[in-house]
């Protein structure tokens, strides 16, 4: 069982030992991301997640990665809308290592101005690649239609423009109001020691102060509207996405488990109708996305320009007709994958040094793997019908659509089947 700490500057230790390990994961996650920015700063949290790894403390950017890679480890980070996380994986002992690196990283960043510029360059490529990537720009296109000119709304990684602002000063700032120790957890699971653990924190992360004036993510507004963009592609990409719960909802297991029946695995209502009966599409899947306070229901597909109409006509009446005849047996399947999945990923140390810290962000306190399997068991055929009921009512969608003009008019089909 996870057991938690709080520093007196706000820090907040989990520990979280696995028997018969020789491997232990370490992360320092902070409660912040891309959601915070305003439209001035859209970006800086994945860049300043970059400028990190170019020199921190003593350390030049070479040396942090070799330093981690000497002793058998690995070192990563990821930006969010959320969250922002970085992580070393390491053999049992390497902890004390991780700790100091990861605390530059965090705290002690150089933030050179000649690596700043061409850290930028970078990022611009980043950015040119997403957008020539279909499957990674109709998600894009998904998101700033469901929330328009909202931080949800827009790209984690910004625009070229608005990452050029960015100094070394106003990044630093940056760096001190998104890295509060307020917000800051430090997760440990694996070949771990809680004593060890602990005192590592206190000297790496205990004197760590938090600034003038913390950053707040402002309340998003799902909207709902069509991105359709032609592009000469061999096949059609579709996202549909409908508002829904957040992960602190009661609802939160109802919607992983339509999501599941929807379009989860091959046995879902998508797959099956949509590939094996009609021959729409290779790809076809059902998804949550889930922020703190709001989440959306979403479905991806790639199609032939020809069948994207008939394809977002077979997504909407799915989910319409989903809720109110779901059966016995494909809810029994549903929970089965949720809690199969669940469990296998707590195999892994860095998955669940990452999810517990996670759980202590949103809830305050991890979550045992009993509770949330009581949960996803909790949920009934009802609970199913009154949230499919609730994704119709509310009459809002965001439809993007990328590929060849044929495939233009599957935004339309889509809000037309599902809301008449």
């Amino acid at each position: 069982m996870a057991t938690v700490h709080s520093l007196p500057n706000g820090v907040r230790v989990v520990c979280d030992p696995i028997a018969g390990l020789e491997t232990s994961a370490l992360c320092v996650v902070a409660g912040r991301g891309a959601r915070f920015e305003d439209a001035t700063r859209s970006g800086w949290s994945h860049l300043l997640e970059h400028m990190v790894f170019k020199g921190a403390g003593e350390r030049s950017a070479m040396e942090i990665v070799e330093t981690i890679e000497a002793e058998g480890g690995q070192i990563n980070a990821a930006t969010g809308y959320e969250r922002t996380s970085y992580q070393v994986r390491c053999l049992a002992g390497g902890l004390p290592l991780g700790a100091a690196v990861l605390a530059d990283l965090v705290l002690a960043p150089r933030l050179d101005p000649h690596d700043l510029a061409r850290e930028k360059q970078v990022v611009g490529q980043e950015i040119a690649e997403a957008a020539d990537t279909p499957d990674d720009l109709v998600f894009e296109m998904a998101q700033a239609a469901a929330y328009g000119d909202q931080p949800l709304g827009r790209s984690i990684l910004g625009t070229v423009d608005s990452i050029a602002t960015a100094d070394p000063a106003s990044l630093a700032n940056w760096r001190a109001r998104l890295y509060d120790p307020a917000s800051l957890v430090i997760s440990a699971a694996g070949a771990v020691d809680e004593a060890e653990l602990l005192d590592l924190a206190v000297r790496h992360f205990g004197q760590a102060s938090g600034p003038a004036a913390a950053v707040e993510a402002p309340d998003a507004q799902f909207t709902g509207g069509e991105a359709v963009e032609t592009k000469r592609l061999e096949q059609a990409n579709l996202v549909f996405l409908l508002p829904t719960v957040g992960v602190g909802h009661p609802d939160y297991f109802v919607l992983r488990l339509f999501a599941e029946i929807l379009g989860g695995g091959m046995a879902s209502r998508l797959f099956q109708e949509a590939r094996e009966k009609r021959g729409l599409a290779y790809a076809v899947d059902a998804y949550s996305e889930t922020y703190a306070d709001q989440g959306v229901l979403g479905v991806f597909a790639g199609c032939a320009a020809k069948d994207a109409v008939e394809l977002a006509k077979v997504a909407a009446g799915e989910i319409a007709g989903l809720g109110g005849s779901v059966t016995p047996a494909e809810l029994a399947r549903a929970k089965a994958q949720i809690k199969g999945a669940m469990f296998m990923m707590r195999e892994s140390p860095l998955a669940r040094a990452e999810q517990t810290a996670a759980q202590l962000l949103l809830f305050d306190r991890p979550l045992p793997p009993a509770e949330i399997a009581a949960g996803i068991e909790a949920v009934l055929l009802q609970d199913l019908a009154r949230l499919g009921s609730d994704l119709c009512a509310s009459q809002r969608a965001a439809v993007s659509v990328l590929g060849p003009r044929q495939a233009a008019g599957a935004a339309g089909a889509f809000t037309q089947t599902l809301f008449g």
